[in-house]
């Protein structure tokens, strides 16, 4: 952790805000369930250096790749998971003046990631002018006991003065990869629908035809009491968003509670996505913030029950292990074999969020060590789903006879890493996909996977190995 963190044992705290950290924020309080993650922006405008990121776990563009892609075997694109529609904002202005927290006083400021909850939340006190001060508390998580859905509570209180607050709550599509090989923009607008009381928005992914639908609900209460505003609307093909006013006065609270529904047609139909995001969301918005946030803090500590590791005396160590172990736990929870593990989880575009051997050497001990035996199981599914395509990638560099070549990097079987050095020498994950086999069934005892899938897998890497010993595979690489 930078220095600027304080150490604590289940927290990642950051006291006053530091600007020139901001990025390295958001990547440190990056929150996530499993099907989709976001960076730790602000909700709030934030004209500074900053980095927004939201994603959503398995879709993905080819985007192509600026070398190499003439050659024999060479890949053709490098898969990224998308920068996907930003779900967070809520932008204020305060007595007519936009608040942006670049540029506005700060009087105090904490920003804390509350590893054991899940919950990513901040307390801080801005100064308008004429000694006018605000209190904003906020708190946000992505469900993991309703992985669709995720919710926001901000909660704004005048210290000084009566204050008239305009809101504006949006889902912005208006987004792009900064690792855009090309420039390209990945999205293109499918539907929308915005009304007073909902808005859904559906992005589409150009190539992959992937659809995105999120879906937001707000209410409004003033001292814990429910007030009923009325909304005017805004949208753009890419952007819906629902504007609000309302006065305060002093120590009068208002709380914002946004909640958020997201689904894609990996799971649903495209034609079934608007009704099934405004399905997720009504049942984010009639649960309601606490209860929400009850069950996802249930599904945390059943995790941490069996998965938490305590090093005694070192609060930084101690930190720092409980960081991984809920970055882990947040990028990838096990249910679908169609998913894996993205080496920066969503905290970010590096490594395009695709799949790495990393999975196989180092994150399957993990899993089997900590859960079910089935999330384990489910990794290596990922694999054999994708045997024919590592087969296939053999192919390309010369290998016949069911020899296969997993790939460095992917994110549907195919290779599509861009360094030769990379591509063509690195074989070693092979090796590790079978060591993980391997470890899986010594470790949990069950063969039936080995029996009815591993043992294509292995099959496979040993008709490569083979080749490759025999020197097939140097005098194919020279061919590149």
């Amino acid at each position: 952790m930078k220095s600027y963190i304080k150490h604590h044992p289940w927290q990642i705290i950051e006291k006053d805000f530091h600007p020139h950290y901001n990025k390295i924020s958001e990547s440190i309080f990056s929150i996530g369930n499993g099907k989709f993650g976001q960076r730790g922006m602000s909700e709030e405008k934030y004209s500074g250096e900053s980095f927004q990121g939201s994603y959503v776990a398995g879709i993905y563009y080819p985007d192509k790749t600026r070398v190499g892609w003439w050659k024999n075997g060479y890949p053709h694109y490098f898969a990224k998971v998308l920068n996907a529609p930003d779900w967070k904002g809520i932008h204020l202005s305060f007595n007519n003046r936009e608040f942006d927290l670049h540029t506005i006083e700060i009087i105090e400021y904490e920003r804390v990631l509350d590893m054991q909850s899940g919950v990513l939340s901040r307390n801080f006190i801005i100064a308008l002018g004429n000694n006018e001060q605000v209190k904003i508390r906020t708190r946000r998580f992505c469900s993991m006991a309703d992985d669709e859905t995720a919710a926001i509570e901000y909660s704004i209180l005048p210290l000084d003065d009566k204050l008239h607050v305009h809101i504006k709550l949006y889902v912005d599509g208006e987004i792009r990869n900064s690792d855009a090989n090309y420039d390209e923009t990945f999205w293109n607008p499918a539907a929308r629908e915005l009304t007073n009381e909902h808005g859904c928005l559906i992005m589409e992914t150009g190539k992959t035809h992937f659809q995105v639908a999120t879906a937001f609900k707000s209410a409004f209460y003033v001292n814990g009491e429910t007030v009923e505003l009325r909304a005017t609307l805004e949208e753009r093909p890419k952007y819906i968003a629902t504007h609000y006013n309302i006065q305060l006065d002093k120590n009068e609270e208002l709380c914002i509670t946004k909640y958020i529904g997201i689904v894609n047609s990996m799971n649903y139909q495209k034609e079934k996505l608007m009704p099934a995001a405004l399905t997720a969301v009504n049942r984010a918005y009639h649960n309601g913030f606490e209860k929400m946030a009850e069950a996802h803090f249930r599904v945390w500590q059943k995790l941490w029950s069996t998965c938490d590791i305590e090093i005694e005396g070192d609060d930084a160590c101690q930190q720092a292990i409980r960081f991984n172990i809920f970055q882990l736990y947040q990028t990838y929870t096990g249910k679908d074999s169609r998913l894996n593990i993205g080496p920066k989880g969503f905290t970010g575009e590096k490594y395009g969020g695709s799949t790495y051997w990393d999975t196989e050497a180092y994150c399957i001990p993990f899993y089997l060590a900590t859960t079910s035996e089935t999330v384990a199981q489910n990794l290596l599914m990922y694999r054999y789903n994708q045997l024919d395509k590592a087969i296939e990638n053999a192919k390309l560099l010369g290998f016949t006879n069911g020899a296969a070549l997993f790939p460095m990097v992917t994110m549907n079987g195919e290779e599509c890493h861009n360094e030769w050095e990379i591509t063509f020498e690195e074989i070693h994950r092979n090796g590790a996909i079978a060591f993980a086999i391997y470890n899986y069934t010594r470790y949990t005892g069950d063969t039936s996977y080995l029996h009815d899938y591993g043992i294509e897998v292995l099959i496979g890497i040993a008709r490569f190995g083979r080749s490759a010993l025999t020197g097939a595979y140097l005098s194919n690489a020279m061919l590149c």
